[in-house]
Formats: structure tokens, sequence, C-alpha cells
């Protein structure tokens, strides 16, 4: 068995700067995104193979099959990055990720309809770091309810983890994301996106996602309120933000 696989997990694992406070506070709305779409995926997994008490950061490859390991040389390199780090459930995700790698290279049997557990785990690592596990799971910069196995596998799911798409959730703030609706442009599919972003210091931005792929200053909320727009909005969630942020990219870049 090849150790490719569990090395480039190695080294993404060791690429990472574990104290980067300021990534982890840059990044805080992607990060919680991206652990909540870790815990979904985690979820689907140990209901699949009937690991429901070893939810949530877990080794999932032990419960699919527990003959495969990670490879000898890459274990070695990972426990030396291990030994600093906490707390112990990050540890375990960390080998767990290395070992589903080797688990993915071995087998061809696996339920295919299930996504990747561990990458968006990875991505959350690779934009600021870890995460402290009390009453809430606090990500240094964002704290999100943990849940129970069930409220997480029937979460609504993060579709893309494009690192533009999850770039384009982060800024200073607290935001509230709006869809422009009228007749042919429904909440799926609208006209456009905006949101209202209140900063650290209680100022607001109205902002609307452009064609040039960026938040720009939009007046539409203001001339709304004032009766000079008949163009409706409803409100979204960030993952509805983010498929629309996707699909614009995609149709302006001829990307797929």
């Amino acid at each position: 068995m090849s150790d490719k696989p569990s090395r480039a997990v190695s080294g993404r694992l060791r690429a990472i700067d574990w104290d980067d406070d300021q990534a982890a506070f840059h990044h805080a709305h992607s990060r919680a995104l991206l652990m909540r779409e870790y815990l979904r995926r985690a979820a689907l997994w140990a209901q699949a193979y009937g690991a429901e008490e070893s939810w949530p950061f877990f080794d999932i490859a032990e419960h699919v099959d527990a003959t495969i390991t990670t490879p000898s040389e890459v274990a070695v390199e990972l426990e030396k990055l291990l030994q600093s780090l906490a707390p112990a459930s990050l540890r375990t995700t960390c080998r767990g990720a290395a070992r589903w790698s080797a688990l993915l290279a071995a087998h061809r049997g696996l339920l295919t309809d299930l996504p990747d557990p561990y990458e968006p785990l990875l991505l959350m690592y690779e934009r600021g770091g870890g995460y402290h596990l009390g009453e809430y799971l606090d990500l240094n910069g964002a704290m999100i309810p943990l849940g129970d196995v069930e409220s997480n596998a029937a979460a609504t799911p993060l579709v893309t983890l494009a690192p533009t798409i999850l770039d384009a959730l982060d800024a200073e703030g607290e935001m509230t994301y709006f869809a422009k609706i009228s007749d042919g442009y429904p909440r799926h599919s609208p006209r456009g996106i905006f949101r209202r972003r209140v900063d650290d210091d209680g100022r607001t931005h109205d902002e609307s996602f452009t064609h040039h792929l960026r938040w720009e200053p939009t007046e539409y909320l203001r001339l709304y309120d004032l009766g000079h727009n008949d163009i409706d909005h409803v409100r979204i969630t960030e993952i509805e933000a983010a498929v629309f942020i996707e699909s614009l990219a995609e149709k302006l870049t001829g990307a797929s």
C-alpha cells in the first residue's frame, strides 16, 4: 500500500500554524461553516457504521476497516507534531484523517454516496488552527453548539469547500444575508444577494455581491425602506449565499 495519501495529509497538518489567532479571527465565519459541515459528515458516517457513541471527533476508519493502519513512517512523523497539540480530540482527528486517506487508497467498496468526512475539518485547521471543546465548540473567533448525531446528520450541507467561496463569506462583524427575488427569480435562484454587516465598532455596512465577484457597497436597503425599490428580498442563510456565489463565479469564469 502506498504511503503517499497519508503522507499528503501529514504534510498538510505539519504546514499549519496552529497558533495563528489572527487567521482564526479573520476566517471565523468560514471556519464555523466548515466545522458544522464536518459534524454533519461525521454524523452520517457514524450512523452508517453504528458508531454514534464515538461521534463527533473519532477515527472513522477504525469503524470501517480496523485492519487498515497509517504507514509507520507517516505515523511517527505525525506523532511528533501531535505532542504539542490539544485537546486530545483534535489529535484523534488528525490521526483519523491520515488513516482515512490510507483506507481510501486500499478500498474501492466504501459507501460512495457519503462525502469525505475529514476534508472540511482539514480546511478549517488550515484557516486558523484548532478548537477548544467545552459547553460549546470554541473556534477562537466563533463559538457553535455541538448538538447531537441526529440534528447534525439532518443539517443543511455546505455544498462547496472552494477557498475562494469560503473567503467571500469571511468579513469582520455579524452578517445577515438576503436574496433579491421577483417573478422568475425565486429564492433558490435570485436576481442577486446582499448582506447587512455590523462591524465590531457597531457600524452598519450594506454590501452586494457583484459581477466583479466581490462585495461592494449598495443602497438597496435604504432605497427599499424609502419605497424606491420594486424588487423584493428575503433573508437567506450563509450556505444559500455560498451557493449563489459559487453559481455566479462558475457563470462568469466558465468553471465547473
